[in-house]
């Protein structure tokens, strides 16, 4: 480069000075800050355009849809159903006094020893040995009482029937598992939504029997609100298999159980 020309040349010419300008990087360096500058302009377009569409997406989208939430899932226990009371037994009345005869050690002695003379056979026959002697109703061989059930004699123990299913037990049947994790995973807590209910508390109260061997039946609603939420509770019971029993009197039984499921939808 001549001499009169390094004062007026850029930075570019005087390190490719004497180099081949045509290779390419000598273009690529002088047009490196125009190419950065439309990058620029065209990514601010981009990004414009993206976030302008996401605005009228959002206020285009239908409100019904954006201004109901699930707030909570509220799971409790509702106390089981109270069983009618079973009737007392009829009582027992005091058995009827059998007429006794003493229990007579014999010896041999002179008759004017004798100082009362034993039972005949003919008492023996119709009372009992005792320690001593009493009257009382002639003794037929079994113990018999007066006035009980229309005359019999024999008053046999009403044998009181357990139920086929119980409605009340010392220990509930509980799933095996954690119960409300698994509703959660497994309930569609926009059933209410999807069906357009309007905002409010919707408690959904379910009974059930849980058999010996942990499986449900008689699975129904005992609440009717409506909006597809007691045909979801149904449906997700039916997925739970794995139940305990009841426990009555120290064993497993087949028993009731109620569980209760609220769907609370707010308003925004």
């Amino acid at each position: 480069m001549d001499t009169n020309k390094i004062l007026s040349a850029d930075f570019l010419d005087l390190l490719f000075d004497n180099r081949n300008k045509d290779y390419g990087a000598y273009q690529l360096r002088r047009t490196y800050q125009s190419r950065v500058t439309r990058a620029l302009f065209f990514t601010g377009i981009f990004v414009g355009l993206t976030f302008t569409g996401v605005v009228l997406a959002s206020k285009l989208e239908p409100k019904e849809k954006s201004t109901y939430i699930i707030r909570d899932l509220t799971i409790e226990d509702i106390q089981p159903i109270e069983p009618e009371p079973i009737p007392e037994p009829p009582r027992r009345t005091e058995p009827v006094h059998v007429q006794t005869e003493q229990l007579t050690q014999f010896a041999v002695v002179d008759d004017n020893e004798v100082i009362e003379p034993p039972p005949t056979q003919d008492d023996l026959a119709n009372a009992k040995i005792d320690v001593v002697k009493t009257d009382g109703v002639i003794d037929e061989g079994i113990t018999t009482v007066q006035n009980l059930d229309d005359g019999k004699d024999i008053i046999e123990d009403k044998i009181v029937k357990e139920p086929e299913i119980f409605t009340k037990v010392e220990i509930d049947a509980k799933f095996d598992g954690n119960w409300e994790k698994f509703l959660l995973r497994n309930l569609n807590v926009q059933t209410p939504i999807d069906n357009n209910a309007p905002p409010g508390n919707y408690k959904v109260i379910m009974q059930f029997v849980v058999d010996i061997d942990g499986t449900l039946s008689q699975i129904k609603a005992l609440s009717n609100h409506g909006y597809g939420l007691e045909q979801e509770a149904i449906r997700v019971l039916k997925k739970a298999t794995k139940w305990e029993p009841a426990i009555q009197n120290g064993r497993q039984v087949k028993a009731y159980r109620i569980q209760s499921i609220t769907f609370q939808v707010t308003e925004e």
